[in-house]
C-alpha cells in the first residue's frame, strides 16, 4: 500500500510537467473604438471582431493563453452624444491585427475533467503587439497615403468559463486595450486636414464568445473523485 501511495504521488508531480491540458479553439463577438471620434461609450460593440486562441492550464487557477484578433474599429461623429462631435461630422474605420500573449487568473479550481470544477470566472491580463493603418503623408494634390504601423498595447479583462460537451469549454469574455498611439482614428499633427485636436490616447475593446477544444492527459491537479 505504501508503495501504491508513493507511486500516485510521484505520478501527481510528474505528469504536470510531461502533459498538461491545453486548449485551441476560436472566438468572435463585437468591438469598439474609444477615441476623439464618434460615441464615447466605453463598451459598445459595431463591429464584428474575431480570432483564434489556445491555452495552457499550468494549474487549476492559472492558464497561460496567447491569441490572434481581427478587431475592425470605427468612429462617427453621428453616433456621439457630443453636440460638438455631431455637428463636426467626422468618421473613419480601420483594421487591427492584434497578436497577445498573457495570464487567466480562474477565481476558482478549473478542470473540464472533473465534474466538480467544470465552471469559473477570470481575470486576464496581457500584453500584446498590434497592427493598423496610420497616416504616412500628404501628396501635391491632396491625396493622403497610408502606412502600416506595429505598437503594442495592454488588454485587460473579465471573462466567465464552463464545459459544454465533453472535451469543449465555452466562454464569455469582454477585455479593453489601452493602447500608446492616438492615431487609430488617423488624427495626426503632421497634416493639417487631420488634425482635429486629440485629446489622448486611443482605446478599443473586444466582447464576445469562444469555444475550445481541450486535448492531453489530465493532469493529477484535477483531483480524485470521491
Amino acid at each position: 500500500m505504501r508503495g501504491l501511495i508513493l507511486s500516485i504521488l510521484f505520478v501527481c508531480l510528474v505528469a504536470p510537467l510531461q502533459s498538461q491540458i491545453h486548449e485551441i479553439g476560436i472566438f468572435a463577438g463585437g468591438s469598439n473604438y474609444v477615441g476623439d471620434i464618434g460615441s464615447t461609450n466605453y463598451i459598445h460593440p459595431n463591429k464584428f471582431a474575431g480570432g483564434l486562441i489556445y491555452k495552457y492550464n499550468l494549474n487549476p487557477r492559472i492558464a497561460l493563453r496567447g491569441t490572434y484578433t481581427y478587431i475592425p474599429v470605427s468612429g462617427d461623429d453621428a453616433d456621439a452624444s457630443n453636440p460638438y462631435r455631431q455637428n463636426r461630422g467626422f468618421s473613419f474605420s480601420n483594421n487591427v491585427h492584434e497578436f497577445a500573449a498573457g495570464v487567466e487568473f480562474n477565481f476558482f479550481d478549473y478542470n473540464i475533467s472533473d465534474y466538480r470544477t467544470t465552471f469559473t470566472p477570470y481575470i486576464l491580463a496581457e500584453i500584446a503587439a498590434f497592427n493598423y493603418k496610420s497616416p504616412g503623408s500628404q501628396t501635391s494634390n491632396n491625396t493622403i497615403s497610408l502606412k502600416n504601423k506595429f505598437s503594442y498595447t495592454l488588454p485587460l479583462g473579465i471573462g466567465l468559463k464552463g464545459r459544454l460537451a465533453d472535451n469543449f469549454a465555452i466562454a464569455f469574455e469582454a477585455g479593453i486595450r489601452f493602447t500608446f498611439e492616438d492615431d487609430l482614428d488617423y488624427t495626426t499633427d503632421k497634416i493639417n486636414s487631420l488634425d482635429f485636436g486629440g485629446n489622448g490616447n486611443d482605446w478599443y475593446t473586444f466582447s464576445g464568445i469562444s469555444i475550445v477544444y481541450t486535448f492531453g492527459r489530465p493532469p493529477c491537479f484535477g483531483g480524485i473523485a470521491e
